[in-house]
């Protein structure tokens, strides 16, 4: 597979990974994370003024046009500097929700907003009882005249608490577990009745727990009924941003590994120099060249549109958690105690490669949906056959 990537990819490449290097080295990045909701204000302007938010918007709404690949670039560079800025939230997933299904009015109005970092917004999705099951939703909906009104609590809300418009997903009829029956809705988040309480993640990332009582929509994003057809292509583009997110984060973390085994010294020599260490380090820079190939491989067929451009995804997902606890497991094991210390980043890039793997579904879940797929596809010519 030729995978070269365009004159204005590696463009955008390289000034991410400029501003990594220049003003994200580890202790500013701690600095940062340490802000009012875990990120710095200044940064996300200076990504609006780069034209880092414009990646996947139309052009139209003042966007670059870009696709999976522009946004895999990012969020890679991103991975490896553990960048802390709510690009994933607000851009791909508010953002990306918004391009998808809202009117033409709000996307003049908002996308816009978000491009120039002016915009901060939220995709309230998850709930207690649904865990990865995104169709699991007790948040109701019902109609009060012209009006829509929610009723409910929507859980781990990536950059809730930063957030000043979310896309609430609830139910406006059917069953708890129904696929049909679910849609977005555009709400203020400093409206009455919205309540957040805001915590960090295991990363030092923010989000938050909103509670709706009574909470009328600002409008309907996409039709009545339809949030979760219009929802599955967002996510799977942001899975891709989060796996691309993880490959930043491994590579990093095994570049950090290779240069300690040169360095430490024990018994009179460098360690890297035992084979047993050696053959460790191999294990991990396998872990990573393959993550490295499902990602590319996912990628160029979510962008083509191929028939199976959700098996490659699933793949790269358990790819991902997989790979994700190998190299972190084995960088904090050859960084001995050390490790462990908040002095170095070795923990920080474990803790992002674990919020990677939870994000979206965690790699034994999308296993069983990798599974259940393969079967599905393998019992069709059969069931054709017989008929």
């Amino acid at each position: 597979m030729n995978f070269n990537l365009s004159e204005e990819q590696i463009m955008i490449q390289d000034s991410v990974a400029r501003f990594v290097q220049e003003t994200y080295a580890f202790d500013q990045r701690n600095e940062t994370v340490a802000l009012q909701h875990g990120f710095s204000a200044d940064n996300w302007q200076q990504f609006a003024e780069l034209g880092w938010l414009s990646i996947p918007f139309a052009e139209e709404y003042g966007g670059f046009g870009g696709g999976p690949v522009d946004t895999m670039v990012i969020t890679q560079e991103f991975g490896r500097g553990l960048v802390a800025e709510p690009f994933l939230p607000t851009v791909l997933l508010f953002g990306g929700l918004l391009q998808a299904g809202a009117s033409e009015e709000l996307k003049s109005e908002l996308i816009p907003q978000i491009v120039a970092g002016e915009l901060q917004g939220a995709f309230a999705f998850a709930e207690r009882q649904s865990r990865y099951m995104i169709t699991d939703v007790k948040t109701r909906a019902r109609q009060d005249g012209v009006n829509w009104v929610l009723n409910g609590e929507k859980t781990v809300v990536l950059n809730g608490g930063a957030a000043q418009k979310l896309i609430v997903l609830a139910r406006s009829s059917g069953e708890q577990s129904d696929e049909n029956g679910l849609s977005l809705f555009l709400v203020d988040a400093f409206a009455e009745g919205v309540n957040t309480t805001a915590y960090r993640m295991t990363d030092g990332r923010e989000a938050a727990n909103v509670s709706l009582d009574n909470v009328t929509a600002d409008a309907v994003v996409g039709g009545l009924g339809e949030g979760f057809a219009l929802m599955n292509p967002v996510l799977d583009q942001a899975m891709l941003a989060v796996a691309a997110d993880a490959l930043g984060a491994m590579e990093s973390l095994n570049t950090q590994t290779l240069e300690y085994l040169k360095t430490r010294k024990q018994f009179g020599t460098h360690i890297g120099s035992f084979q047993a260490l050696q053959h460790r380090m191999v294990d991990m820079f396998a872990a990573c060249e393959n993550t490295k190939s499902l990602l590319y491989r996912a990628v160029c067929a979510l962008d083509a549109g191929d028939e199976d451009a959700q098996r490659s995804l699933l793949a790269l997902k358990v790819m991902v958690g997989r790979a994700g606890r190998k190299i972190g497991g084995e960088g904090i094991q050859m960084h001995g105690g050390m490790g462990m210390t908040e002095e170095l980043s070795v923990g920080s890039y474990v803790k992002r490669l674990m919020i990677a793997n939870t994000l979206f579904g965690d790699a034994d879940y999308q296993q069983q949906r990798f599974s259940a797929l393969v079967n599905a596809e393998e019992q069709e010519p059969a069931a054709v056959a017989a008929a």
